[in-house]
């Protein structure tokens, strides 16, 4: 496919009634040369399911057992996460990101967005862009999603932060134009065709181990989700703890079996 020959353009954005403003946004946008048009169809892998299971003692053996039904309707948490390759903006260029490709090699925060040019988003996505380094140290790359064109994330993020823009981000954002990716993941609102604040955590082995959905009007937290990535990572580095409520890093944890909790009971 052809690249684009024209270096800028005229962006017109419009959003839907639940995002409606009073004058639509006109936003000179440059576009860069690595531009080759639409991207691949999405794709998305068969789901699984995963068995966690504490460590035996010579009294009893627990299974703690993540296991789908058959259906169609699997859950997200505990199966592989649907699998997609689609255009991104990163370092204001167009970029291809495929998820699977960080199978073995990172922890993936996923999470998506209404709508580029809002309200909450950018506080939201700012927020990950600031904190990114702390993700790096985790060994997690962030991802954002929307089903905005790559021409409009490109606008945003050439759109100073005092005027409602994004400013350079620190990760892609990955255009879901045909909302594939936000059907896969459960979060396309169908009659406005856009997506709900979902956010997933996926492990090195490419499977969801935490999601939240949040309504429009209700943004994320940065803190709880780094608590949470701390949590997932610590269980599975140790297979015969748990975290209960609120755990942080050097906090108590605790052995999931009647007698060897109380130790963390009685010690709180």
């Amino acid at each position: 496919m052809a690249s684009c020959s024209a270096t800028s353009t005229t962006l017109l954005s419009s959003t839907p009634k639940a995002f409606s403003s009073t004058n639509p946004i006109s936003q000179t946008l440059t576009i860069p040369k690595s531009f080759n048009g639409p991207c691949k169809p999405l794709q998305s892998q068969p789901s699984r399911s995963i068995s966690l299971t504490s460590r035996s003692h010579s009294r009893r053996t627990t299974s703690f057992v993540v296991k789908a039904s058959v259906s169609n309707e699997l859950p997200l948490v505990g199966n592989i996460a649907p699998d997609f390759e689609a255009e991104a903006v990163f370092d204001q260029e167009f970029i291809k990101v495929k998820l699977s490709e960080y199978i073995g090699k990172k922890y993936v925060v996923l999470f998506f967005y209404p709508l580029d040019f809002t309200f909450v988003c950018p506080t939201e996505i700012t927020a990950f862009s600031d904190r990114h380094a702390e993700f790096e140290q985790l060994n997690t790359e962030i991802l954002g999603v929307s089903v905005d064109s790559v021409f409009s994330h490109l606008a945003w993020v050439q759109t100073d932060r005092k005027s409602g823009g994004l400013g350079d981000l620190k990760y892609p954002l990955i255009s879901d134009v045909t909302k594939s990716i936000s059907k896969s993941y459960g979060v396309l609102i169908p009659d406005q065709g856009i997506a709900l604040r979902g956010l997933f955590i996926i492990d090195k082995e490419g499977v969801i181990q935490h999601s939240t959905i949040n309504n429009l009007a209700i943004g994320r937290s940065v803190d709880e989700t780094k608590r949470t990535l701390q949590a997932l990572q610590y269980v599975q580095d140790n297979p015969d703890e748990v975290c209960p409520a609120g755990w942080k890093p050097g906090e108590k944890s605790m052995k999931p079996d009647p007698k060897l909790s109380k130790e963390y009971f009685s010690a709180i």
